[in-house]
C-alpha cells in the first residue's frame, strides 16, 4: 500500500478528524520562577558617602583619593584570591586606602584611617530599599546579601539600617575565603539559600560584578545606579535599569 493511501486507511478508519495525531507533540518546558534574591551591597546601600567622609579629612583631594582607594580595593581583593593570600574585605580596604594615600602623596593618621574605612559599615540605604524588601518578603521571595564584605561589616551595616529582619542570609564571601567574580563566592547563593542558581535572580551593581554572576549561571540583573558605561564582557547581564523598581518587573517576567 503506497504510503499516501497508508495515511488516508489510518484517517478513515480510526475515526478521520478524531483520530490521534500522527506528529508529536514538543513537550513545553516549565517556567523557571525566581524563588530568591541575592544582593550586591551597593546596589540596596548607596556608597557615595565615603567620597563626603574622605573630604572631611583630606579636602579637595577626596575625589582622587577615593578613585585611587576603589581600584586598589578591587586589586588587592583578586590578586588575593588568584594567590590563594586571603585576607577579609576589612584588611583589604584598610590596606588599599594605605597605598591610595601613599600614591597620592598624603599622610592620614590611622584614626583617620580607620574612620574612612569604617564609612563603609554605615552608609545609607538608597530611598527605594526598604520599600523594595518588604514587598519581595511579603511576596514570599528569599532575601539575601551576597557580599565581599567581611561578615563583620556586613552586620554594622545592615543592623544600623535597621534591615537585619529583610534578609533570610547575610552571605558574605568571606565563607569561601575568596572574592567575586570567584564562582565559589557565587556558589554560596544556592549552598546557603537551597534555592537553585537558576531560581535566584542577583541584583549587580558593578558590571563587573554583573558579568561575574551571568558566567556563573545566575538570572542577573545590573541595577546601574550611577549610569556608568556597560562593560566589554559578554555576556553580559540578562537586563539593567537604575532602580529596584526594574529589578522587580525583571524578577517578575522572567523568564520571558
Amino acid at each position: 500500500m503506497q504510503r499516501r493511501n497508508f495515511l488516508g486507511f489510518l484517517s478513515a478508519g480510526l475515526g478521520g478528524a478524531c483520530a490521534p495525531s500522527l506528529v508529536a507533540q514538543t513537550p513545553v518546558a516549565p517556567r523557571i520562577r525566581i524563588r530568591a534574591i541575592c544582593f550586591d551591597l551597593f546596589t540596596i546601600f548607596d556608597p557615595r558617602p565615603v567620597v563626603a567622609a574622605a573630604r572631611a579629612v583630606v579636602g579637595d583631594e577626596a575625589e582622587a583619593l577615593c578613585e585611587v582607594w576603589r581600584t586598589k580595593q578591587f586589586g588587592y581583593s583578586w590578586l588575593r584570591g588568584a594567590a590563594d593570600q586571603y585576607a577579609d574585605f576589612h584588611q583589604v580596604t584598610y590596606d588599599a586606602l594605605v597605598a591610595a594615600e601613599r600614591a597620592r602623596k598624603l599622610s592620614l593618621t590611622d584614626p583617620q584611617r580607620n574612620q574612612l574605612v569604617d564609612q563603609y559599615s554605615a552608609l545609607p540605604p538608597w530611598p527605594d530599599t526598604a520599600g523594595m524588601l518588604a514587598r519581595w518578603r511579603s511576596a514570599g521571595l528569599r532575601l539575601a546579601t551576597l557580599a565581599n564584605y567581611s561578615p563583620a561589616m556586613q552586620q554594622r551595616l545592615i543592623g544600623g539600617a535597621g534591615l537585619l529582619g529583610a534578609f533570610d542570609a547575610l552571605i558574605s564571601t568571606d565563607a569561601a575565603r575568596t572574592y567575586k567574580p570567584d564562582p565559589r563566592a557565587y556558589g554560596l547563593g544556592p549552598q546557603i539559600l537551597g534555592v537553585k542558581k537558576e531560581e535566584i535572580a542577583f541584583s549587580a551593581f558593578g558590571g563587573w560584578d554583573a558579568a561575574g554572576a551571568k558566567w556563573f549561571g545566575f538570572p542577573t540583573f545590573w541595577v546601574n545606579r550611577l549610569g556608568v558605561a556597560a562593560e566589554a564582557l559578554e555576556p553580559g547581564p540578562d537586563a539593567t535599569g537604575p532602580t529596584l523598581t526594574e529589578l522587580a518587573e525583571f524578577v517578575e517576567r522572567w523568564p520571558s
